[in-house]
């Protein structure tokens, strides 16, 4: 089947990542269709796709867990494939409402699988993550290191990558592609779609950037005792539209074969807290005031991806570096001050 004709089922479409991804998923020709019920994303972003790619895609405002709904969305298309974004992704809040994270991220993607092999759909990107392993004990970490996850967030995308293995081994028809994000981060360089968390921030880059437009006081930094060259944690960012066109390419290598892969999607290079903040206050030209508080339950000191395997997997290479990262993010949040819900 043509990418021109492919319809592609976005679970989370109108969620961070996968909005960006279906404006890649548009620029390849494909045909996203989004289903998303709205608890971490907002409709506005919908529009915002339009905005970019002059194609609206098709939602359908519903629960992967509601099998019967899910049924109904199987059967008014016809999908070449699923690329599964749906979930709950806070590390802090999964340690403190563990059920609710299993909840959405296992029971939900069982019910869409259960959807799927009904509706013999058997072409499947997954959204994981680098979570799954944990405090690794090498660096950077390639796609072999043990999976040992600190935190249910982590058990959540570890749990399903295993109920993945288990059903490519089952159903040899199946072709699945896990992808093993490390940190995503900016926002599509038109400033229309970008990362727009409920509540406080979970995650560095949006934090940092609501500290910059004057939304909040100052940046908290978990720990500064860490063994990196400045104290602070060290993480691999990869800007989200790499991202996005990463599944792009894994979507591609999916339809054309079967069983299952697992990639890394990083760009094998660690920046600290402190580096972010610096390299932040460079391009807005703004003033990052910080304190340094306790280390966060279930963090890890230093996550860097190996990228090789997705190069020689997937073709697939992160292009943008860290100073267009902070241009992009600076730039959805002075076009968006209060992300989609000022508009």
């Amino acid at each position: 089947m043509s990418s021109e004709t492919a319809q592609i089922l976005v679970t989370g479409g109108a969620g961070y990542i996968g909005s960006h991804t279906c404006v890649a998923l548009i620029q390849a020709g494909f045909t996203p269709v989004i289903v998303d019920n709205f608890s971490n994303s907002h409709p506005l972003a919908i529009a915002r796709i339009e905005a970019i790619t002059g194609i609206r895609p098709q939602l359908h405002e519903c629960d992967i867990a509601d099998e019967d709904a899910m049924r109904q969305v199987l059967r008014n298309h016809e999908f070449a494939a699923a690329i599964h974004f749906a979930g709950v992704k806070a590390v802090g809040r999964s340690v403190s409402e563990p059920l609710e994270t299993y909840r959405q991220n296992v029971t939900g993607s069982l019910s869409l699988l259960q959807s799927l092999n009904e509706g013999g759909i058997t072409r499947l990107i997954f959204s994981s993550s680098a979570t799954v392993y944990g405090g690794a004990e090498q660096m950077p970490i390639s796609e072999t290191a043990r999976v040992q996850p600190t935190n249910p967030y982590g058990h959540s995308k570890a749990m399903v990558e295993q109920i993945l293995h288990d059903l490519a081994a089952a159903e040899p028809d199946w072709g699945i592609g896990v992808l093993r994000y490390f940190n995503p981060v900016g926002a599509h360089k038109s400033g229309e779609i970008g990362e727009d968390p409920q509540g406080i921030p979970d995650n560095l880059f949006p934090y940092v950037s609501q500290v910059a437009i004057g939304r909040r006081e100052k940046l908290q930094v978990f720990g500064n005792d860490y063994n990196t060259p400045d104290g602070t944690g060290v993480r691999d960012y990869i800007h989200v539209m790499d991202l996005a066109e990463g599944h792009v390419a894994a979507l591609q290598a999916c339809l054309q074969s079967q069983g299952l892969f697992a990639v890394n999607l990083g760009t094998g290079q660690g920046s600290s807290v402190l580096e972010i903040i610096k390299a932040f206050e460079q391009t807005s030209g703004q003033s990052i005031p910080f304190e340094i508080i306790a280390r966060r339950p279930g963090d890890v000191g230093t996550s860097f991806a190996d990228p090789s395997k997705a190069k020689e997997l997937l073709g697939f290479e992160a292009q943008r570096d860290l100073t267009q990262m902070c241009q992009d993010s600076w730039n959805w949040q002075q076009r968006n001050p209060t992300g989609y819900s000022n508009h």
